[in-house]
C-alpha cells in the first residue's frame, strides 16, 4: 500500500478500497489452496467470475481487479514472483448506463427540505427531549437547519464530489468571489465557483448560531476544528453521514428513488448542459480528467433533445395542413 501512495499518488481513500479488494482475493484463494506467490491466470479469472456470480456490477469487479493488478505488479517489481498473472484475464466491460439525475423541480424540493415541515417536526422532538436546556436545544437545531441546507446547495450548486465536501476546510470557501477550492481525485486542486444560493447558505451556515452550536468547547483540542461541516459532537462530518443526510431529505421531499449525494452531482452535470452550457466548460467544473467521462450527460435528458428540435428546426414549427 506504502507503494501506491509514494510512486502512484493514490487519495487515501482509494488506498483503504485496494485493502479491501485485496483481502477478498487473498481470502479467495487461502480458501483453495494457493497464494499470491503461485497464484495463476486461471486462479485469478476464477475470483473474477465468483465476483460476478455473487452479483458484484462490472464496474465494481473492475476496480478489483485494477488493485489485483497493481498488487502483482509490485510483487515482480519487488522480485516476489517473476510474472504477473493478471495480465492474461479480460478486465470486465461495464456497460455504459446513463446517470440518473433530478428534475429541476425535484432538485427544489430538495435543497429546501431542510426548513420543510417534516424536518422541523423532527427537530421539535429533538427539543423535547431531556437533559438539554429549551434554549441551547433551539440552538443546536437551528444550527442543524443551517448546515443541511449549507451541505445540499453545495452539493447540487457546485457538483462537488461526497469525499471532496467533507474534506473542505475554512481556508477552501471564499465568499469574496465565492468560490471553494477543492481538492479532487489524484489530490488535484480545483476552484468551484459558488452559485447566490449556495453562497448565501454557506455564509448562514457559517455565522451564529451555526458552525459555532457544534460542540465549540472541543474545536481547540480537534484537528476538526478546521472542517466546514461538522457534526454534533464537533467532530468533521463523515461520508456515512452526508449520505443519511441526502437520503433522508430525499424521502421528505417525495423523492420516490433512494437519492445519494452522487445524484446531486450528476444533476448538477446534467441541468448545466440542458441549459446550453458548454461541455469542456462543465467538464471543468466536474474535475473530470477527460472529456469522454463528461459526455455522458450529453445523452441524459430526452426532453431537452425533444426541445431543442422543436425551437430549431424549421419544419418542427410549422403546423401541419388541414385534411381536406
Amino acid at each position: 500500500m506504502d507503494w501506491l501512495v509514494v510512486s502512484r499518488g493514490r487519495a487515501a481513500n482509494t488506498i483503504d478500497a485496494y485493502r479491501r479488494d485485496l483481502e477478498d482475493y487473498l481470502r479467495f484463494g487461502a480458501e483453495r489452496g494457493w497464494g499470491h506467490s503461485d497464484v495463476n491466470p486461471s486462479g485469478v479469472l476464477a475470483w473474477v467470475l465468483a465476483r460476478r456470480a455473487a452479483g458484484l456490477a462490472p464496474a465494481t469487479v473492475k476496480r478489483r481487479l485494477t488493485a489485483v493488478r497493481n498488487f502483482h505488479r509490485w510483487l515482480v517489481l519487488e522480485d516476489l514472483r517473476p510474472d504477473d498473472p493478471t495480465i492474461a484475464v479480460e478486465v470486465p466491460r461495464a456497460p455504459r448506463g446513463l446517470p440518473k439525475a433530478l428534475s429541476s423541480e425535484e432538485a427544489a424540493a430538495l435543497v429546501a427540505a431542510p426548513r420543510g415541515p417534516k424536518a422541523e417536526a423532527r427537530r421539535r422532538t429533538a427539543r423535547g427531549q431531556p437533559p438539554v436546556a429549551a434554549a441551547a436545544a433551539s440552538r443546536r437545531c437551528e444550527a442543524v437547519a443551517r448546515r443541511d441546507s449549507a451541505i445540499l446547495e453545495t452539493l447540487y450548486g457546485t457538483g462537488v464530489r461526497v469525499s471532496e465536501l467533507v474534506g473542505l476546510s475554512l481556508g477552501d470557501v471564499d465568499l469574496g468571489p465565492a468560490s471553494l477550492r477543492v481538492l479532487g481525485k489524484g489530490s488535484k486542486e480545483r476552484i468551484a465557483p459558488l452559485g447566490r444560493l449556495a453562497a448565501a447558505a454557506l455564509e448562514e451556515w457559517l455565522a451564529p448560531p451555526g458552525r459555532a452550536e457544534m460542540a465549540p468547547e472541543r474545536w481547540a483540542s480537534r484537528a476538526d476544528s478546521e472542517a466546514v461541516f461538522l457534526n454534533l459532537r464537533g467532530c468533521r462530518l463523515s461520508r456515512q453521514g452526508i449520505y443519511q443526510l441526502v437520503r433522508r431529505y430525499g424521502e421528505d421531499a417525495g423523492i420516490a428513488s433512494a437519492l445519494t449525494p452522487h445524484v446531486l452531482r450528476h444533476s448538477f452535470a446534467t441541468h448545466l448542459l440542458d441549459n446550453g452550457a458548454d461541455i469542456r466548460v462543465v467538464q471543468e467544473l466536474l474535475g473530470h480528467a477527460r472529456v469522454t467521462t463528461t459526455q455522458i450527460y450529453t445523452s441524459v435528458s430526452r426532453e431537452r433533445l425533444f426541445r431543442v428540435y422543436a425551437e430549431a428546426h424549421p419544419r418542427a414549427r410549422l403546423e401541419a395542413p388541414a385534411p381536406v
